[in-house]
């Protein structure tokens, strides 16, 4: 199974932490947040992995060169940013042959067991499932309606009245009728124009696990405080 690994982001909302360090680097626990997915790929039994790369983009690949790993990692430079799902989509060829796959934000920190998850999506075989966490702040996410059988009945990105607390983790398994959604636009994002149109297609894990959104300085520091608790 294939993943991809979104890292290109720039990381405005953490400044001044990221003005010379890309947003996947920081570390948490004195780890890069690009190590602990490293190892939850490891661990999962994920072996290819597709990195996208933007700013500061050398620190990364310098750090990839430096591991000793048995994972099969592939790069892939952005000049120009394109969005969560403009590099899905722009990575068309590399995913082809896979009857689903992995997409995941590098700047979350969870402990989520990824293959409980492709287990999930398996049984349920929607065009996607959604990796979902219950946020504290809603209204600054995408968040879904979901009916008891899992079913993602709708999906609002950063609504001032939200559905419910439901929250996108950033965390997907996809299939190939999942690129047949995304926009040739750019910047493509799956939150504002790939899931809101998918009602009734797409399925929802909960995460029981630890999940927290590294995006901001407060968060960030709510991950420093909860790592020595976390097991990974």
């Amino acid at each position: 199974m294939k993943a991809i690994l979104l890292a290109a982001g720039l990381g405005t909302r953490l400044l001044p932490i990221t003005r010379d360090k890309p947003k996947c680097l920081v570390t948490i626990g004195g780890k890069p947040m690009l190590q602990y997915w490293l190892t939850a790929f490891r661990k999962h039994g994920i072996q290819d992995i597709l990195i996208n790369v933007h700013h500061l983009a050398e620190q990364v690949v310098d750090f990839l060169a430096a591991q000793d790993s048995t994972l099969n990692i592939t790069i892939f430079h952005e000049t120009e940013l394109l969005g969560s799902a403009g590099t899905v989509l722009a990575n068309r060829q590399w995913l082809a042959g896979e009857e689903e796959f992995l997409i995941a934000y590098a700047d979350n920190l969870t402990n989520v067991n990824l293959r409980s998850m492709i287990d999930f999506h398996t049984r349920q075989r929607p065009v996607a499932t959604i990796g979902l966490f219950e946020s504290d702040r809603p209204k600054e996410c995408g968040v879904v309606e979901m009916d008891g059988n899992g079913t993602i009945l709708s999906f609002v990105e950063k609504s001032a009245n939200p559905p419910s607390r439901l929250a996108n983790a950033g965390v997907y398994v996809g299939t190939p009728g999942l690129l047949d959604w995304i926009p040739d636009k750019c910047p493509a994002d799956f939150g504002f124009d790939v899931f809101p149109k998918m009602s009734g297609l797409l399925k929802g894990y909960v995460i029981h696990d630890y999940f927290q959104d590294v995006g901001d300085p407060d968060r960030y520091w709510r991950a420093q405080q909860d790592i020595e608790t976390i097991k990974f």
